[in-house]
Protein backbone atom coordinates (compact mmCIF):
# COMPACT_ATOMS: atom_id res chain seq x y z
CA UNK A 1 0.00 0.00 0.00
CA UNK A 2 1.26 3.45 -0.89
CA UNK A 3 1.74 5.64 2.02
CA UNK A 4 1.79 9.86 1.93
CA UNK A 5 1.69 11.95 5.22
CA UNK A 6 -1.16 14.57 5.42
CA UNK A 7 -1.14 17.63 7.86
CA UNK A 8 -4.83 16.66 9.57
CA UNK A 9 -4.43 20.49 11.45
CA UNK A 10 -3.13 22.61 8.53
CA UNK A 11 -5.40 20.29 5.82
CA UNK A 12 -1.80 19.84 3.59
CA UNK A 13 0.31 17.22 2.21
CA UNK A 14 3.30 17.09 4.24
CA UNK A 15 4.51 14.54 1.09
CA UNK A 16 2.36 11.75 -1.12
CA UNK A 17 4.55 9.23 -1.72
CA UNK A 18 6.59 7.55 1.50
CA UNK A 19 8.65 4.56 1.25
CA UNK A 20 9.07 3.01 4.67
CA UNK A 21 11.80 2.01 5.79
CA UNK A 22 12.15 -1.95 7.63
CA UNK A 23 14.90 -3.39 9.42
CA UNK A 24 18.33 -2.19 10.74
CA UNK A 25 19.74 -2.66 7.12
CA UNK A 26 17.13 -0.51 5.43
CA UNK A 27 17.28 2.32 8.13
CA UNK A 28 21.33 2.51 7.94
CA UNK A 29 21.07 3.24 4.32
CA UNK A 30 18.08 5.36 4.08
CA UNK A 31 19.16 7.73 1.43
CA UNK A 32 22.75 7.59 0.98
CA UNK A 33 23.78 7.06 -2.47
CA UNK A 34 20.72 9.23 -4.39
CA UNK A 35 21.55 12.51 -5.50
CA UNK A 36 17.77 14.16 -4.33
CA UNK A 37 14.79 13.45 -3.02
CA UNK A 38 11.71 13.82 -5.70
CA UNK A 39 9.07 16.38 -5.02
CA UNK A 40 6.27 15.12 -3.35
CA UNK A 41 8.56 11.83 -1.73
CA UNK A 42 10.06 10.92 1.17
CA UNK A 43 11.29 7.88 3.58
CA UNK A 44 9.31 7.17 7.06
CA UNK A 45 11.33 5.23 9.46
CA UNK A 46 10.33 3.73 12.48
CA UNK A 47 11.98 3.87 16.09
CA UNK A 48 12.79 0.04 16.33
CA UNK A 49 14.95 0.27 19.72
CA UNK A 50 14.18 0.50 22.91
CA UNK A 51 14.90 3.74 23.50
CA UNK A 52 12.71 6.60 24.27
CA UNK A 53 14.72 8.96 21.71
CA UNK A 54 15.18 9.57 17.98
CA UNK A 55 17.87 11.02 16.06
CA UNK A 56 19.25 10.90 12.71
CA UNK A 57 22.86 11.22 10.88
CA UNK A 58 23.61 13.00 7.49
CA UNK A 59 26.65 11.02 6.78
CA UNK A 60 27.95 10.98 3.44
CA UNK A 61 24.52 12.77 2.01
CA UNK A 62 24.93 14.66 -0.78
CA UNK A 63 21.94 16.83 -0.34
CA UNK A 64 19.69 19.03 2.50
CA UNK A 65 16.31 17.32 3.98
CA UNK A 66 13.69 18.37 6.19
CA UNK A 67 13.34 15.91 9.01
CA UNK A 68 9.53 15.77 10.92
CA UNK A 69 9.73 13.72 14.12
CA UNK A 70 6.96 11.63 15.70
CA UNK A 71 5.65 10.61 18.67
CA UNK A 72 3.24 7.53 19.10
CA UNK A 73 0.43 9.43 18.34
CA UNK A 74 1.69 10.99 14.83
CA UNK A 75 2.30 14.49 16.44
CA UNK A 76 4.91 16.37 15.53
CA UNK A 77 7.92 16.59 18.26
CA UNK A 78 9.93 18.48 16.31
CA UNK A 79 11.42 19.91 12.84
CA UNK A 80 14.67 19.75 11.00
CA UNK A 81 14.56 22.54 8.74
CA UNK A 82 17.17 21.83 5.79
CA UNK A 83 19.80 19.56 7.70
CA UNK A 84 22.47 20.21 5.88
CA UNK A 85 25.04 16.79 4.67
CA UNK A 86 27.31 15.94 7.43
CA UNK A 87 25.42 17.25 9.91
CA UNK A 88 23.22 15.23 13.01
CA UNK A 89 19.54 15.90 13.82
CA UNK A 90 18.09 16.75 17.08
CA UNK A 91 17.84 14.08 19.89
CA UNK A 92 14.56 13.91 19.80
CA UNK A 93 12.87 12.34 23.26
CA UNK A 94 9.16 10.40 22.32
CA UNK A 95 10.28 10.32 19.10
CA UNK A 96 8.23 7.03 17.54
CA UNK A 97 8.63 7.99 13.80
CA UNK A 98 10.65 10.41 11.59
CA UNK A 99 10.13 11.61 8.09
CA UNK A 100 12.89 12.37 5.82
CA UNK A 101 11.19 15.44 3.06
CA UNK A 102 12.65 17.07 0.44
CA UNK A 103 14.33 20.13 2.05
CA UNK A 104 11.53 23.51 2.78
CA UNK A 105 8.58 20.48 2.52
CA UNK A 106 7.51 21.20 6.06
CA UNK A 107 7.35 25.44 5.16
CA UNK A 108 5.64 24.25 1.87
CA UNK A 109 2.92 22.46 4.01
CA UNK A 110 3.38 25.10 7.18
CA UNK A 111 3.75 22.23 8.99
CA UNK A 112 4.72 23.11 13.00
CA UNK A 113 5.26 21.47 15.92
CA UNK A 114 1.97 19.97 17.85
CA UNK A 115 0.24 18.60 13.94
CA UNK A 116 -1.27 16.17 14.05
CA UNK A 117 0.03 14.17 10.76
CA UNK A 118 -2.06 11.24 8.98
CA UNK A 119 -0.53 8.42 7.34
CA UNK A 120 -2.66 7.39 4.94
CA UNK A 121 -2.83 6.64 0.86
CA UNK A 122 -3.11 10.02 -1.18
Amino acid sequence: MKLGAFNQTRNTWLCESLEQVRGIAEQGRGLLGRDRLEPGTGMLFENESFLPMMWMHMFFMRFPIDIVFLDKDNRVLRINHSLKPWRLSSLVWRAKRALELEASAAVRSGTSVGDMIELREP
